[in-house]
């Protein structure tokens, strides 16, 4: 089973560390955050946009282990958005030789919030980018459904369509039919964990600090993997701040989170799996 590393899984990491992370857990691929984010407070100052140097010894150290680049963050589309701002990001992310860019939705205003999109997905495709739109219920784009129908504003198939984040799915109220009854070309992208069935943390605090190792929470991975269409691309994202705090590496955190979605069944046995 290929797998990407999620940057969100050892987010004490510089993009470099997270290249050595995604190799010695044996990941094809990583999903990167192109530059540090406030509100993930562990992650290190970095930012690749206005570095080219950071960038070349980026993606040269990509090229010595082999690993490739998913998908790079973050591209957020809120009210107050420039989308001309955003090629910069785009510029970096195509150097990197990234094959999507990831759009979260925050824009309250209908009509404004589907102009943006549409013109975002343009100049990713001028700049030779892929576009997966994540959802979550804290954005504007709420839901699967949600996400499905701004992609298919768009209609470019297999080039613009949802990135699948597993806990986002279960959050949102959403169903493995709901995900099966998707347009196949419209699911380009998943993100994997586990997680409880009845939060135990706040939604911010599970989604970016602590979800499961796959196996240790009540969601049927194996499921939900088999329900992906045979093209969708898949990344492990399972931030454990308890791990960090128990003085675990990031080596070790990246190789247990990476074997807890290998050892996954290809088919859901487990009777006290919760159906998604």
């Amino acid at each position: 089973m290929k797998l990407a590393l999620d940057h969100l899984t050892v987010t004490d990491t510089t993009p470099v560390d997270l290249v050595r992370a995604a190799e010695v857990s044996h990941c094809e691929g990583m999903c990167l955050f192109m530059h540090s984010l406030d509100v993930l407070p562990r992650m290190p100052n970095f930012n690749l946009l206005d570095n080219p140097l950071q960038q070349g010894e980026l993606k040269a150290a990509m090229q010595a282990a082999s690993v490739k680049l998913d998908v790079a963050y973050p591209f957020t589309l809120a009210g107050r958005t420039t989308i001309a701002d955003f090629q910069v990001g785009l510029d970096c992310a195509a150097f990197l030789e990234a094959e999507f860019v990831n759009a979260l939705v925050y824009d309250r205003e209908d009509a404004r919030r589907e102009d943006n999109f549409l013109a975002f997905t343009e100049m990713a495709k001028q700049t030779g980018l892929k576009v997966v739109v994540e959802f979550f219920p804290a954005s504007q784009i709420a839901s699967l459904a949600d996400a499905l129908a701004l992609v298919a504003l768009v209609d470019r198939p297999y080039e613009v369509g949802v990135n699948v984040d597993l806990l986002h799915l279960m959050r949102s109220g959403g169903t493995l039919a709901d995900l099966k009854a998707a347009p196949e070309a419209f699911i380009l992208y998943a993100q994997i964990c586990d997680a409880p069935l009845k939060p135990h943390l706040s939604a911010g605090a599970e989604a970016s600090a602590q979800r499961s190792l796959a196996g240790a929470g009540d969601f049927d991975i194996a499921a939900f993997i088999a329900a992906l269409p045979s093209h969708c691309q898949m990344s492990v994202e399972i931030p454990q701040e308890d791990a960090i705090l128990a003085g675990q590496s990031t080596a070790q955190r990246a190789r247990q989170a990476v074997d807890s979605v290998r050892n996954c069944e290809p088919r859901s046995l487990a009777g006290n799996k919760t159906a998604i």
